[in-house]
């Protein structure tokens, strides 16, 4: 499979390339800001079928990043974005730039990739995940300073229903994973002084998995991933 990872540099997404690498029939380009992050990567990978791309989604014009991709993949069977950003602060202390940067990062990057990579989504075939947050799940227990953050997430889960309906005749499916707390730095930013139960390599072999086989069972989904809250 060819396969693209955003925020790969660090947490959930180093573990999930390292981990999709382990297959030697997987292609996987890792993308994110931190070059060094990517590079520590790629001499992990084994097979040598982990590319390094380092690229900004959220300020960079993602036009500029296709002829880096159509130099290895023809094709792109997976993409999952998992790039996102957190901010913990009180609604009334929050910028409009706290807020631009929040949904600059864990929406509108997802929309100009998605918009950018369709014509190369292998029809039929295709499978978009989107990693989603428990916090911008409906529902779901909110937690004071996210606000930002929870919105974005919810904004995600949202464009991941649109898409699937606008996207089925195509043949490209496309689900979002509302994760839980996992113990990641964006973990501990939001809540310091609690420990997840759940740790980034557990979570990315499930998310592996699901990348590689969920569209065969879901389209449209929003799949609340989460043993506790945080």
């Amino acid at each position: 499979m060819n396969i693209i990872v955003t925020g790969a540099s660090a947490g959930i997404g180093f573990e999930l390339v390292r981990q999709l690498c382990q297959n030697p029939q997987n292609r996987v380009i890792g993308i994110a800001r931190n070059e060094n992050r990517l590079l520590q990567l790629q001499q992990i990978c084994q097979h040598n079928n982990m590319i390094a791309l380092p690229f900004d989604l959220a300020t960079s014009g993602v036009n500029s990043i296709l002829p880096h991709l159509n130099s290895h993949f023809s094709k792109i069977d997976v993409l999952v974005n998992n790039a996102g950003f957190l901010q913990s602060k009180p609604f009334t202390h929050l910028s409009d730039a706290d807020w631009e940067h929040a949904f600059s990062v864990n929406l509108f990057s997802v929309v100009r990739l998605l918009r950018t990579l369709f014509p190369l989504f292998t029809k039929p075939g295709a499978h978009v995940v989107n990693i989603g947050s428990m916090g911008g799940f409906q529902g779901s227990p909110k937690f004071a300073g996210l606000s930002a953050y929870s919105a974005s997430k919810a904004a995600l889960a949202a464009l991941t229903e649109c898409l699937a309906e606008e996207w089925k005749q195509e043949g490209i499916s496309i689900n979002c994973l509302a994760l839980g707390a996992i113990q990641t730095n964006m973990f501990s930013t939001a809540f310091p002084q609690q420990q997840a139960p759940v740790l980034p390599h557990t979570i990315a072999a499930f998310i592996a998995q699901f990348a590689q086989t969920g569209h065969y069972l879901f389209n449209g989904k929003v799949i609340p991933v989460a043993m506790s809250t945080p």
